[in-house]
């Protein structure tokens, strides 16, 4: 490790001026969520001036990937726990040998995924109740994505593990260079312009699938070259079982409570369906829009999350609570005034994608009975990264579930038969943003994720 600068901005996170490091880590990974919520875009953008059968594709996919990625993620979240304590308490090494078990874990891990998926894609597009005319496009979407999963699983733990030592800048610049990347061979290989193959839907996903792949090994190499402060040798990629069992002790609350999430998002793509094509369009115009609000707040909630860990590691536990109660007034403010934004302009922003008015008929229900719940949301977000950067991931995975199996989808669900309408659907998503958000603030208030998992 480059240990003067490790310990400089340990130092500043652990004494520290709150809000001027908090920007200084946040700016970065703001910058970071808002070029991949472009790359969304732009997908959204291509995809829609071929259909809306097409522009469904992704969205319809997305809840299915998210699904397995959503299991390394929590693993992911576990390696970053114990890097960022580590360094809180001074003990470099240590932080070293966790990262390297992290980066072998996930390889093994990865490659289980990416067959187990391709096996199962079929299965779990039947489950969504898919309509026909987007079936074919969304399963050659999502057997491409699955190809390319080890690669973005190392390339999540790459990032992952450089915010638990306080570098959010290196993951930026890789993360931007593989968005542009895949920006410019979008259109390319979906419309087949410039002698490349015209793939249509199946371009979008090669383009996703190529552009991480060379991501993930720049960050490969970068780790084991040590020049970003973690050095990986083959010596620490060793398979540690003893630090397996420690990471799967931490991360496996986190992996049942993202995949659970991630399995309540493909239960509500089902839900959704049972009212056509249209509404689904509108959904995942709808999520693309939040996608890019949500770049500043998550940014906060994640520069929090590093300062968190370290500081919990540092046993600082006054100052942790501090630096959450400020990111979580900054998100409120930034997705008040972001909600605002989409309620006035509601019409040119659904129309920019997709010109048929069915969906932009549908976007006025979305937008009035969805929108008022999204500064909640923030609130939520935040106290989740606290409880997961604290190592408190029993407390995160009970508050995801909560979430979307407590209000989200039986709301989402009776509402929508209730009223025979999205409209109820739209609703129940806003109402458990707002109970989730209230029971998760008081849950923090009572501070039980005080302290910290490495020991003593």
């Amino acid at each position: 490790m480059d240990g003067e600068k490790i310990q400089a901005m340990r130092q500043e996170i652990v004494e520290g001026n709150i809000e001027r490091t908090m920007l200084k880590l946040a700016y970065p990974l703001i910058i970071n969520n808002m070029v991949q919520v472009l790359y969304n875009l732009t997908d959204t953008f291509w995809l829609g001036r071929l259909g809306t059968e097409e522009l469904s594709a992704p969205g319809t996919a997305w809840p299915l990937v998210w699904f397995f990625m959503s299991i390394g993620m929590g693993f992911a979240t576990a390696g970053f726990a114990f890097v960022s304590q580590y360094i809180g308490a001074k003990d470099y090494e240590k932080a070293n040998r966790a990262a390297g078990a992290l980066y072998s874990l996930m390889m093994l891990f990865s490659a289980f995924v990416a067959v187990f998926g391709l096996i199962i894609a079929p299965v779990a597009l039947d489950f969504m109740k898919v309509t026909p005319e987007v079936y074919p496009y969304a399963l050659n979407y999502i057997r491409v994505i699955f190809i390319g999963i080890p690669f973005s699983f190392t390339l999540f733990a790459f990032n992952f593990l450089l915010r638990g030592v306080g570098d959010t800048k290196t993951p930026v610049k890789i993360n931007m260079f593989t968005v542009f990347l895949n920006i410019i061979l979008d259109p390319l290989l979906i419309f087949g312009w410039l002698g490349f193959p015209r793939l249509g839907v199946v371009g979008a996903a090669v383009a996703t699938m190529f552009s991480n792949s060379i991501g993930s090994l720049i960050g490969g190499y970068l780790l084991f070259k040590g020049k970003v402060g973690i050095h990986l040798t083959l010596e620490n990629l060793k398979p540690d079982w003893d630090f397996y069992k420690r990471i799967f002790r931490v991360g496996l609350p986190s992996s049942v409570g993202f995949s659970t999430d991630a399995f309540g998002f493909v239960v509500l793509t089902r839900i959704i369906y049972i009212y056509g094509t249209v509404a689904f369009a509108t959904y995942t115009i709808a999520n693309r829009l939040t996608n890019f609000m949500f770049a500043i707040a998550d940014g906060i909630s994640m520069a929090m999350g590093t300062m968190v860990g370290q500081n919990v590691g540092a046993e600082k536990y006054e100052r942790a609570k501090k630096i959450a109660e400020m990111a979580m007034l900054t998100n409120l403010i930034v997705l008040t005034i972001g909600t605002l934004i989409v309620v006035v302009f509601r019409a040119q922003i659904f129309g920019f994608f997709v010109r048929d008015e069915r969906v932009l008929a549908e976007s006025a229900k979305f937008v009035r009975y969805f929108a008022f719940s999204l500064p909640f949301f923030g609130i939520f977000s935040a106290v989740n990264n606290v409880f997961q950067s604290s190592g408190h991931t029993k407390k995160s995975m009970l508050l995801g579930m909560l979430r979307l199996w407590g209000p989200r989808i039986p709301l989402a669900y009776f509402l929508g038969k209730l009223m025979a309408d999205t409209t109820g659907v739209w609703l129940g998503m806003g109402l458990s943003n707002v109970l989730a958000a209230t029971i998760g603030f008081l849950w923090f208030l009572r501070g039980s994720w005080m302290k910290r998992i490495i020991g003593h």
